[in-house]
Formats: structure tokens, sequence, C-alpha cells
């Protein structure tokens, strides 16, 4: 039996959240906030009440009072199995309606196919669940390539960006307040798992051990969510691709803010692809319909190969990617001089790596350096010389 508190936070609680709703610490807080009742410690140390590690059943009120009747007819004993049923039916925490529109990546229409793209293609058309660990230096087409090959199949993509505080909640969702109302939300993955999309992890070596919460789920199997009492089964079609600039085992380089992470996370990945950048034919490709310049198009390629094989050779300490010879491209479009697109592209290195690259693409184009020429002016005649008409 329920004294006069103890039903008044029950009538409190389910008029916010619904009959025989499951609360967690937070909802019970934002119930005692709305009503100005005290703190239930009957409702969180009850066994009778508890649902799961910090939830809690919210006792039926109409079963309540199907209870306290002194006589009981055998009229009235189906109502008291419907009240009962409405309790079971109603265990589980409400959850937010996921009305977010399906992320089909958009199609380029003069993406240059290379590397693992068909192989990647042929994975994710399968449908087949295959999670694939994609590694290689930054700007070489990672993860333009996954939501590319996504694009040409039609097929959802979710992408969910990693950094050292990512953590479970971000990853799989937890509960959020709507409408002055405490429910569940999914995360990323989880959605993901429902609609049998494509779940990129993107910067996956910038994540934390907190990674782990996703250990059985890149085996393929259900998920238990412990925060709404819900098991999800991935639907066909789901599977996970990661990309990182390492191969989980940090930077020894210290270019990246990379971290380790755990041999059993890894071992998940039935295949690890190490991406390289294109070669000087593809990149022409890539390149060539940005600008009408195509001679700029190849010194750009042949500057790029020159600093590559120096980096290779310990020679210098940075790279030009794929993706910066885009930027330059697209510069240069703008302001139409080579030698200033360079500039501005390739000032985010310091100061003497900055001057090195300036320096060598000087070597590779000899018109870098050469004095613009100026507009010639004939000169006006003096008044003397003026030609009558």
């Amino acid at each position: 039996m329920l004294n006069r508190k103890q039903k008044a936070f029950v009538e409190a609680a389910t008029n916010l959240f619904g009959t025989s709703a499951v609360l967690t610490r937070d909802g019970i807080d934002h119930v005692c906030e709305e009503s100005g009742l005290p703190y239930p410690f009957w409702f969180v140390t009850k066994p009778e009440y508890r649902h799961a590690r910090g939830q809690y059943k919210l006792p039926a009120a109409d079963v309540v009072k199907v209870v306290k009747s002194e006589v009981k007819t055998k009229q009235e004993e189906p109502e008291l199995e419907v009240a009962m049923a409405a309790q079971v039916v109603a265990l589980r925490q409400p959850k937010l309606i996921d009305d977010s529109d399906v992320s089909i990546p958009t199609k380029y229409p003069d993406y240059v196919p290379f590397g693992f793209y068909n192989d990647l293609r042929n994975i994710i058309k399968s449908g087949d669940f295959y999670p694939v660990f994609i590694t290689g230096l930054s700007g070489n087409g990672k993860t333009l390539m996954v939501e590319q090959v996504c694009a040409d199949l039609g097929r959802e993509c979710i992408r969910v960006n990693v950094s050292i505080e990512t953590d479970e909640s971000d990853l799989l969702g937890g509960p959020t307040l709507v409408n002055g109302n405490v429910v569940n939300r999914d995360g990323p993955v989880l959605a993901a798992m429902k609609r049998g999309a494509v779940l990129l992890i993107d910067e996956v070596d910038r994540g934390s051990n907190k990674l782990m919460c996703l250990q059985g789920i890149l085996e393929g199997k259900p998920y238990y969510n412990k925060k709404s009492g819900e098991m999800v089964h991935p639907k066909n079609g789901f599977t996970v691709i990661a990309t990182a600039n390492t191969k989980g085992r940090g930077s020894e380089e210290g270019k990246y803010l990379s971290q380790i992470l755990d041999d059993a996370f890894l071992e998940r990945f039935p295949i690890t692809v190490e991406q390289e950048y294109p070669d000087a034919k593809t990149e022409k490709k890539i390149l060539s319909p940005l600008i009408d310049d195509q001679q700029f198009v190849e010194l750009l390629i042949q500057w790029a190969d020159i600093v590559r094989q120096s980096f290779n050779q310990g020679a210098v300490d940075e790279l030009i990617s794929t993706r910066r010879l885009v930027h330059i491209s697209k510069a240069y479009k703008i302001f139409k001089d080579r030698k200033k697109s360079i500039e501005l592209c390739v000032a985010r290195f310091d100061t003497e790596t900055k001057e090195a690259f300036i320096d060598l693409y000087t070597k590779v184009d000899a018109k870098a350096n050469a004095p613009k020429e100026e507009p010639k002016v004939e000169p006006k005649p003096s008044p003397s010389e003026e030609i009558p008409f």
C-alpha cells in the first residue's frame, strides 16, 4: 500500500512520463523539480521498483486502485488482468522518435575511383557484415572513398567523427530532455544498426578505451541497450568502416594526435587496408576538371611527387597531399596566379618547410619567378606633334 506522499509522487511522475514508466535518476530529479515533492528514497531503495541498474519502474496507478477495493467479483477480475498487462507493456522508457533524414552521401560527378574503391564497393554491395579498417596518410581520400561508394550504391552512410572525448553516450545514445520529458535517444551506432546503414567511424585512432563499448557490435551481434531495456538487432546491410592515419599504434613521428588502440578492438576488423596516394595519372584526372591550365596541373603533380620522394628519404618532414593539390587548384581558379596560390596553400606549414616547398616549386616551374610583363602604354604625342584633322 502507498501512503499519501508516495501516491502524490506516482501521480506526478505518471503525468510527466506516462503510466508505469521507467525512470532514471535524472527523471526522478525532474519529477521532484516540477512537482515540488521531496526526493522519493522509498522508490529507489525498495527492490520491487528496481527495473535495471539506475532505472526504476513506477507502480501502475490503476492497479493500485483495483487492489484497494475490498470486494472483487469475477466480473472485475478481467479488468485487473488488463491493468496488469498494461503495466507489463509500459515497462520500457519512452524513446525519442528518429525523424532524421536518410543520409545518403552526395555523388560527385568528377570523382575518380582508385586504390581499394572497387573492392570496398563489392563489400558494401554484398550486404554482408564485414568491418574494414582503412589506414593511410592524411589527405589521400580514405573518407571520401567510403562516401562515394555509398553514393554510387545508394546506400545510407552514417558518419561519426571520433576524438579523445568521444564516449559511450556519443556512440550509443542515452537519456535526453525533450519537451520536459526524459527520453532515450539512440546514438549514431544504434541508428545505423536499425536502418541497415554503413557506419563510418572517421579518425578512429583519435579515440580512447571508451571505444571498447563497440566490441559486441563489431562482431555483428545484437546489442542490449541497458539504458532503454531494448535489444537492438542489426538489420541486413549494416556494416562498419573505420578510417585512421595510423594502424592504432600511435604516431611515432608526432604528426597525428593518435592513440594506441586496444588489440582486442583492432582484432574485430577482419581486414586492414593501407591506402596510398593516387599515382600521377590518377591525380591528373582529379585536378584537370578543377582548372583550365593543364600545364599547371602537370607541374603541380611533378612538384608533389618530388616532395613525397624527399619525405620517404627523410629529407623533409611534411608532405603535399592530394587534398592539398585540390586546395591549390581551387585557389588558382580564384586568383589566376600560380605562385600566389601555392604560397597561400602551404602557409599552414612552419616557415622553413613553407620556404623549402615554394623554392622547390620555382625550380620546377621556370615561369614562377619570371617578372610579370607590364602592359605597354603608347606615349601620347605632344601638342606640337599633333596631327591636324
